[in-house]
Order: structure tokens, then C-alpha cells, then sequence
């Protein structure tokens, strides 16, 4: 159980201690929505540059439903897990034609629209409503299992809820007071009770944390065990031809979907190979030169990379030759390929 009296001791702490960030300034929930969807497996540092970005290229939900795609994924370009801004882009558009361009302030309407889940949806109908819906995140449970010292995983889906809809039952009745509480509990997580060893002394509910009292504040929470990532070889090719660069787009199912690549394929090619493959790709190379190795890291997945340089005697039909400004105004590439778009 969590104590009652949460809010009383949490809402005076974040009035001193909330932290200047740039979707806090102007809320709407057309802004909170672009936050929180960012924030998804994004460092806050991480997203306060792409934040101003994206919002001052669009700076409201009309004009995120009028972009076209590939505007869209350029300014998330780097953020990752691009199929949140494919779903931002299509929420938006099912939000002007089933709502008016409004975002609706009832979350059980907020989860039916793509890309919105119980995390987001609470943390919209909560930040941007004054809705006494929880928003329950890693630092969230950190913050909750520590305080009632609970001894299950909380990667269990049903701790979960019922931490969910314990927090329901302690929240602030006023709507301001509802929404500061939802980001006192989320910078508590972020900032003082925060993954190892927490900063007790910082902490403004010690009183009320079973876990701080009985001395035990770093075995919480109880983690699931996690499955070892599967290793991947691939060979990057950088093909060049008079200034230009070969981009191809990728499937438009799976990983990276229907993102601009640089030419690759699985496994660990020798020069021979690498040169075979490309004049297969009739790009008719002229000289191939290793160009360093580098690993990318997914969820679940690992790609070792090898490159190689090709320059090339013609642009082969196949792919896209983008001279260095439309690479970089124009193709979203994922960071996977930073290390090798650094060389072209």
C-alpha cells in the first residue's frame, strides 16, 4: 500500500525543485503528447534540442497532420524507434478527422489512438487536463516500490496495475494539483530516487518510504532478469560516385522500417565479396578500402558493422545518390549508420 499522504509531502519539494525544461513552458497537450512520446526510451537531455526542434518546424497538431512522412522522420532523426514518430503522425491525422484537431481529455479515448498506451495516455489526460490519472514509467515504479518495499518484479504487467490504481487512490483532487503531482513523482524518479543508490537525504518522503526505514532503499525495486542481446555481423558499404553517396530505403516491415540506409548485408564480407556484391548491384566499383568497424545497439539485437568504401564508376539504378545536402536536409537515416555517415 502507498502511504496517503504522498501528495502533501511531494507538491511543496517539486514547487523548489522542478527542473527548466522546454515542454514545460507553453503546456498544451499537443505538447505534452510530442514530450512523452520523445521521452519513450529517450534520455531527457537526449530530447530537449530534438523537442525545440520538431515543435518549432511544427509547432501544432495541424501542422504535424499536414507533414508528409519523410518531413516527419528527418526531424526524428536520431531519436530512434521511429515507428513512434510514424505513429505520432498518424494519431495526429485520425485526431483532426475524429476530433477536430483537439486531443480528447478522457484517456480510455487517448489509448485508442496509435502509439498511445497507459503510460502515455495517463501523462496526457494528467499534464495536460489536471486528470487524476496516473502516468506509471520505470522511475514511477522505482519511486512506488520503494515506498511500499515491495519484494515483487515490477516487470510484472499486474504490479504494474496495481500500482496504477494505487497511486489513482492518493492523488490531489485539484486539477493543477493533479498535474504537478504526476511530474513530482516522475522527477522524484529521475533525479533523487533514481536506479542504485538512491539520494536519501534529498528524498522529501524518507518518512513515509518502508523501504528507506528498514535501510534496504538500493534492493528496490525488484528487477526482471534479462534476456541476452542477439549479435548480428553485417558489412556497411559507403558507395561513392562523383560527391554522391548511395542511400537505399529498407523494408516496410521490421526493424527500421522503411528508413534510408546505407548499403549493407548481413555477415562479414572480404574484399572480394564486398566487390563481387557491388558489381552485382552494377554500381561497377573501382576501388574498395576498409573504413573502421562499429556496433549499434537495439533492445534485443546487436549489429557489429564492418565498412568498406567503394568508389564506384556509375549510379546504378536501385538507389538514391544524395550529394552531403540532401543528406543531410533530406534522408532520415537512423543513428545505427552515424559512425559511417561521419566518413562519406
Amino acid at each position: 500500500m502507498l502511504p496517503e499522504t504522498i501528495a502533501d509531502a511531494l507538491l511543496p519539494w517539486y514547487a523548489l525543485n522542478a527542473r527548466e525544461l522546454p515542454w514545460r513552458r507553453d503546456v498544451t497537450p499537443y505538447r505534452v503528447w510530442v514530450s512523452e512520446i520523445m521521452l519513450q526510451q529517450t534520455r531527457i537531455e537526449a530530447a530537449r534540442d530534438y523537442f525545440r526542434r520538431f515543435t518549432d518546424a511544427l509547432p501544432t497538431l495541424y501542422d504535424l497532420a499536414a507533414a508528409d512522412e519523410e518531413t516527419v522522420l528527418k526531424l526524428w532523426e536520431g531519436l530512434g524507434y521511429y515507428s513512434r514518430a510514424r505513429n505520432l503522425r498518424r494519431a495526429a491525422r485520425l485526431v483532426v478527422e475524429q476530433y477536430g484537431g483537439e486531443l480528447p481529455a478522457d484517456a480510455a479515448a487517448l489509448r485508442s489512438l496509435p502509439g498511445i498506451g497507459d503510460y502515455t495516455a495517463g501523462a496526457i489526460a494528467s499534464l495536460a487536463f489536471g486528470l487524476p490519472e496516473p502516468a506509471v514509467d520505470g522511475n514511477v515504479l522505482r519511486v512506488c516500490a520503494r515506498l511500499s518495499r515491495c519484494d515483487e518484479s515490477v516487470g510484472d504487467p499486474a504490479v504494474k496495475r496495481a500500482f496504477r490504481e494505487e497511486l489513482r487512490r492518493v492523488y490531489p483532487t485539484a486539477p493543477a494539483d493533479c498535474a504537478a503531482f504526476t511530474s513530482a513523482i516522475m522527477e522524484l524518479g529521475e533525479t533523487v530516487c533514481a536506479p542504485g543508490t538512491p539520494d536519501c537525504a534529498a528524498c522529501p518522503l524518507t518518512a513515509l518510504c518502508a523501504a528507506y526505514k528498514a535501510g534496504t532503499p538500493s534492493d528496490y525495486p525488484v528487477m526482471p532478469g534479462k534476456k541476452p542481446r542477439r549479435v548480428q555481423p553485417k558489412t556497411v558499404l559507403l558507395l561513392t560516385h562523383d560527391g554522391r553517396a548511395a542511400l537505399r530505403k529498407r523494408p516496410a516491415r521490421g526493424l527500421l522500417a522503411g528508413m534510408w540506409e546505407l548499403p549493407n548485408a548481413d555477415g562479414v564480407l572480404t574484399a572480394d565479396e564486398v566487390t563481387a556484391l557491388v558489381s552485382s548491384w552494377g554500381c561497377e566499383p573501382v576501388e574498395a578500402v576498409p573504413c573502421g568497424d562499429a556496433v549499434h545497439i537495439f533492445t534485443h539485437l546487436e549489429w557489429h558493422m564492418t565498412g568498406w568504401r567503394v568508389a564506384c564508376g556509375r549510379e546504378a539504378a536501385g538507389f538514391v545518390w544524395a550529394d552531403e545536402t540532401d543528406r543531410r536536409e533530406k534522408y532520415a537515416v537512423p543513428s545505427a549508420f552515424r559512425f559511417y555517415r561521419g566518413l562519406l
